[in-house]
């Protein structure tokens, strides 16, 4: 009895942490998650980080960083398993929510995270992308909650920017 008592506290726990990052406004939920947005990178290239038409906000695809500033690599199912692969899902997101709030000042005003596009450099028979890409989509949800799901891509590349082992990009609808 005393196995389920605990497994039964565990499941409470998990879903009071659940419910906290389910309230509050968006930077309140990264707080919640313990996240710090970093700064916005420059771009490297003849593009620009976020573009606004109408309501629609599409922002340029994000590679990972360490915490170093320098670009993670390598090709997942070779060198980087499925998970350690989400992680830099997870990072591309984090990157990506830093554009979204320099671009809108407040995240509040994000009404919806329309699409997700996601590519992971993988060998030829790795078929886990859309687990990958999960590691972008889940904090999403998190952060925004309802309006953080989205439609999406999650697709097998066989390079990428760097030799990074995944690029998330995604368009967000935005109120004034």
């Amino acid at each position: 009895m005393k196995p389920l008592l605990t497994v039964l506290l565990l499941l409470v726990s998990a879903m009071g942490a659940l419910r906290a990052t389910e309230t509050g406004t968006p930077e309140q939920r990264l707080e919640a998650l313990g996240i710090t947005l970093p700064a916005v990178p420059a771009t490297v290239a003849n593009y620009v980080s976020a573009v606004r038409t109408g309501h629609l906000l599409v922002l340029a695809g994000q590679i990972p960083r360490g915490t170093d500033g320098k670009y993670v690599t390598g090709k997942v199912g070779r060198d980087l398993t499925e998970a350690q692969a989400a992680e830099h899902a997870r990072t591309c997101a984090i990157q990506l929510i830093a554009v979204l709030k320099a671009e809108v000042g407040d995240l509040a005003k994000v009404k919806r995270i329309v699409r997700v596009g996601g590519f992971v450099n993988c060998t030829d028979d790795f078929t886990g992308q859309p687990k990958v890409v999960n590691g972008a989509s889940d904090l999403f949800v998190a952060v925004f909650g309802d309006r953080g799901r989205h439609a999406r891509a999650s697709v097998g590349v066989n390079s990428l920017p760097a030799g990074v082992p995944v690029e998330v990009e995604l368009t967000a609808e935005v109120t004034d």
